[in-house]
């Protein structure tokens, strides 16, 4: 594995920790941003965010990095739709109508520069 390949492997393992963490730290956060309607937003949460700090750190290990990438892949695909309702809703830490306006849409693009980011680490290396 390159070198540049190997530290972008490890910032974006402590960025999906730091996250989980935050989820765990900071559960108000995240069930603000939350789509009405999920089945019991704080299990969600509290799922999510364990999800990703264990995919964080199976994302490190040689053995497990494809499947961790590919549940990376599938936890960014999942959270896309509270995303977009971020977007659509300006929705804030205090509910809708509070974000950052053209940010939350902004933002949106990134989720795929993501997807793309961990499908990189479920490809074989080459020689």
């Amino acid at each position: 594995m390159s070198r540049a390949k190997r530290i972008l492997l490890w910032v974006m393992a402590v960025a999906y920790m730091g996250a989980g963490f935050n989820h765990l730290y900071n559960p108000e956060f995240y069930l603000a941003i939350m789509p009405p309607g999920l089945p019991n937003p704080e299990w969600l949460n509290l799922l999510s965010g364990l999800a990703e700090i264990v995919l964080g750190v199976f994302v490190l290990e040689p053995r497990t990095r494809v499947y961790a990438a590919w549940g990376l892949i599938a936890l960014l695909v999942a959270v896309f739709p509270a995303n977009l309702y971020v977007a659509m809703e300006n929705v804030g830490p205090d509910g809708p109508g509070t974000g950052i306006g053209a940010a939350n849409w902004i933002r949106l693009p990134f989720q795929a520069v993501f997807i793309v980011w961990a499908w990189w680490y479920t490809r074989p290396e080459s020689g």
